[in-house]
């Protein structure tokens, strides 16, 4: 078959939004143009784009001599950071410090509480376009944010929050999924 240019691609953000989430049980996607009914829109992404570290991790085993005889998986974490820059938005706040964390009064006062309590797991969509106009949709049944990298009030830069989720697998085993549009479909 040999090399096929059309095959190389990019990934930017969906227009409309491209990182969502909801409460676990809500129902999710099988396509990448099935409604997300019941998901709440996270606002703009970084620069930075989505990063989604999926590598396995193992050890080997040597026999005498030095030689590799084996190599055991270990592990396999299914991870996904990015920085999300709506600092002023409720829904992204509550991502940072948990939905019962964060209130907006009735003038759009925003009240956060930062604690130590446990965040809630949740459903998330990842909607990206790829070359020539083709959907991507990543859908993780259930991930949890479980690493914050430090906040910066500066004035020369957004006010951002990178979050890391970790996928944990679902009653199938799978810890994301992910739909490709047919070359003869053309996303929103």
């Amino acid at each position: 078959m040999g090399n096929k240019a059309s095959n190389v691609t990019a990934g930017k953000p969906k227009i409309a939004g491209a990182i969502y989430k909801a409460p676990l049980g809500t129902e999710l996607p099988t396509s990448t143009t099935d409604a997300l009914t019941g998901f709440t829109c996270l606002g703009y992404v970084s620069d930075d784009g989505v990063s989604n570290d999926n590598s396995p991790e193992s050890t080997t085993i040597k026999a005498w001599g030095g030689n590799t005889v084996l190599a055991l998986q270990t592990d396999r974490p299914d991870t996904f950071t990015y920085e999300l820059i709506e600092a002023l938005n409720p829904d992204v706040l509550k991502v940072v410090y948990g939905d019962t964390h964060v209130e907006v009064g009735e003038n759009g006062e925003i009240h956060v509480e930062a604690t130590a309590d446990q965040l809630e797991a949740h459903s998330w969509v990842i909607d990206m376009v790829l070359r020539d106009n083709r959907a991507k949709r990543i859908v993780i049944s259930e991930g949890t944010l479980t690493n914050l990298a430090t906040i910066n009030y500066v004035d020369n830069d957004a006010v951002g929050y990178g979050i890391t989720i970790t996928a944990t697998p679902d009653e199938n085993g799978n810890y994301h999924e992910e739909w490709i549009a047919g070359e003869s479909e053309i996303s929103g």
